[in-house]
């Protein structure tokens, strides 16, 4: 069965390598991962800091990430997450597929609030790592002959 709002390839490349710019800016392993609602009909992408033994459980939101059968995006900070064992996360921000007109993506905080509507993905994220565009192809280099 084919969801009606899944994320594409393109959008789930751009959400992992968000994910791999929130580890090295953090300088800790970062999951995302895309958590289909089959019968809601929509796809979501979670960012989520995996908690430690020591860490404390604190007023941070948690949640499970991984699992079996786990769509991770990214490389997970280098994490080996592929035991199918969930792992405990605190709970950064979400990327939720729309149908509203106008509206493709909502942004839900750590509150699980929506806080952000848009057409553009790019718009969400907090880093731009939009694809820049190839120079054009000039057959002229820019160097002079000398004749």
């Amino acid at each position: 069965m084919t969801l009606p709002l899944a994320f594409t390839p393109a959008e789930a490349d751009l959400l992992g390598r968000t994910a791999d710019a929130l580890c090295a800016y953090l300088g800790k392993p970062v999951i995302a991962e895309i958590v289909t609602e089959p019968d809601e009909g929509y796809e979501w992408a979670l960012f989520a800091l995996p908690l430690g033994p020591k860490d404390e459980d604190g007023d941070a939101p948690h949640v499970q990430a991984g699992g079996p059968g786990a769509r991770f995006l990214g490389n997970c900070g280098g994490l080996d997450l592929s035991d199918g064992q969930a792992v405990d996360c605190e709970f950064l921000w979400a990327v939720q597929l729309s149908d509203l007109e106008g509206v493709r993506y909502i942004k839900v905080d750590a509150q699980g609030e929506e806080v952000a509507w848009t057409d553009t993905l790019t718009d969400l994220l907090p880093f731009g790592l939009q694809e820049t565009e190839a120079p054009p192809d000039d057959e002229d280099d820019g160097s002079e002959d000398d004749e």
